[in-house]
């Protein structure tokens, strides 16, 4: 019958569950918002990128053999405009 008791004691009482539950839960959510908090890099205000008309404009500088080339790890796409944003276009999104 000893053993039965010590199981017993060893049981977390249900305000440690809920405790232990909603710690769980806010390491899960902080994880998550970790991992998607990742944002492509926003186009510059200044005289250079005044005229954002196309992708074309930003391939003149940023394409392959350009003077600010993408580097390796971007990936393939040529349309700029879908990622990358000014800060005014970003705060209506």
């Amino acid at each position: 019958m000893d053993e039965n008791a010590d199981k017993k004691d060893k049981k977390l009482s249900p305000l440690m569950q809920t405790v232990v539950f909603v710690v769980f839960v806010m390491v899960v959510v902080g994880l998550l918002s970790l991992i998607s908090g990742r944002r492509s890099p926003r186009i510059p205000d200044n005289e250079m990128h005044v005229d954002l008309a196309n992708a074309e404009y930003c391939l003149s500088c940023h394409g392959a053999g350009g003077e600010f080339a993408r580097g390796e790890e971007h990936p393939p796409k040529d349309e700029c405009l879908v990622c990358h944003t000014t800060k005014r276009q970003r705060k209506f999104k």
